[in-house]
């Protein structure tokens, strides 16, 4: 059930961009066991960087032991991976710790870095506030995206059980199209982010109305590429103050029993 990749055969898989090759790696208890063991080595960071740079390409901004021995959560610039510490099995997908209930490793660990990350960006956030405020949720958003259109139609809602909503810009289409210009999703979130009223441009994009062009100096490209970086690669994206992620829609009873259970 379970497989690992050698470094030669997922280099062919990778070229700029990480391929669509996903998988799921499960293992139970506190130390775990794999069909395939990796070698008993000890995890040099810096090297295992190197290694991953040189046979596949991808720049690493972090690395983290994990439960499993032998295998290390790597940070790149095409999103979140596993990795043997020396670099020789490379694996896409998810990894769960079953213990005490399903652990997603890979969030788990990503909590500190994401709040971190968020920290730096919460000027630049178009914010709903409630005002009897209990929690706080960022959201990365898109107004082409259906369920992230449900999500601020819900606004009231939302507010009304105490949460205040945060949005940060996250365009599907990505930073640039397949000319090497900007994409239209890009250009239409800059523009919302841009606006004298962001609140009302976001309200009126959401509910189907043109976008006004805008320009300015707002850090798009680096909250999108940030967002990859910590996992996020669809939307709505519901980060908590915990730093856990909840990917996809959740409607306002259901969002408040989860922040009210945190």
């Amino acid at each position: 059930m379970f497989k690992l990749i050698s470094k030669k055969k997922f280099a062919v898989l990778v070229a700029g961009l990480v391929s669509c090759f996903s998988m799921v790696f499960v293992f139970a208890g506190d130390t775990g066991t794999a069909t395939t063991s990796p070698k008993e080595i000890s995890l040099d960071a810096e090297s295992l960087k190197a290694n991953l740079k040189k046979s596949l390409g991808l720049t690493v901004s972090d690395v983290m032991k994990t439960p499993l021995p032998g295998i290390a959560l790597v940070i790149t610039d095409q999103g979140v991976f596993y990795s043997s510490y020396d670099g020789e099995f490379f694996i896409q997908g998810k990894v769960y710790h079953v213990n005490d209930g399903v652990t997603d490793l890979a969030d788990a660990s990503l909590a500190e870095t994401r709040l971190k990350g968020i920290a730096k960006f919460e000027d630049d956030m178009i914010v709903y506030p409630a005002k009897n405020e209990k929690h706080v949720v960022t959201v990365y958003t898109d107004i082409t995206c259906g369920y992230c259109r449900k999500l601020h139609e819900q606004m009231d809602d939302y507010n009304a059980k105490g949460i205040t909503v945060r949005y940060l810009p996250y365009p599907r289409s990505g930073i640039y199209d397949r000319q090497g210009g900007l994409s239209q999703g890009f250009k239409d979130l800059r523009s919302i982010w841009c606006n004298e009223n962001p609140n009302e441009a976001l309200t009126k994009a959401k509910a189907g109305s043109g976008v006004v062009q805008r320009i300015c100096d707002k850090p798009l490209e680096e909250e999108f590429n940030f967002a990859r970086r910590v996992g996020i690669n669809a939307t709505p994206a519901i980060i908590f103050s915990n730093g856990k992620m909840v990917p996809g829609y959740q409607d306002p009873n259901k969002l408040s029993q989860m922040l009210e259970n945190l």
